[in-house]
């Protein structure tokens, strides 16, 4: 993500590569916010027997959580939040892995589905991040 955003400007920062796609600056924050989600997902599978994964809506996010301010603050909680995720999946046991839930919209949900879903995760939307800079 880091290398997506390299020298952005505003102006790269706000541009959309089509009126219904998200700007990098939303991406950013949009990230942001689903990093400490599935931190906090992680954390309950491990900590809790069958735990209750809840999903949330990423629109609503993004039109109620002031997805236009700046994204210093964002990267950082992205970053710190991968970090301390990093810590704990290294401290793991075969039985931590093991564990599973339950997700709200999902059913049956484990820490292989969650892996899955965020390993890609932050990847895919640097992709995204450099489309949407090339729109400018």
């Amino acid at each position: 993500m880091a290398d997506a955003l390299a020298g952005a400007s505003d102006r790269e920062l706000d541009a959309r590569p089509a009126a219904d796609k998200w700007s990098a600056r939303e991406i950013v924050h949009h990230l942001a916010d689903s990093e400490m989600t599935s931190a906090i997902r992680l954390r309950l599978l491990v900590a809790e027997e069958n735990a209750s994964i809840r999903a949330y809506d990423e629109k609503e996010f993004a039109a109620r959580l002031h997805y236009n301010r700046p994204i210093a603050h964002s990267l950082l909680a992205f970053q710190a939040a991968r970090l301390s995720t990093g810590d704990l999946l290294d401290a793991m046991s075969d039985a931590d892995f093991a564990k599973n839930g339950t997700h709200s919209e999902h059913g049956s949900y484990g820490v292989d589905r969650w892996l899955e879903i965020y390993a890609e995760h932050a990847h895919n939307h640097a992709d995204q991040i450099r489309r949407a800079r090339a729109a400018v």
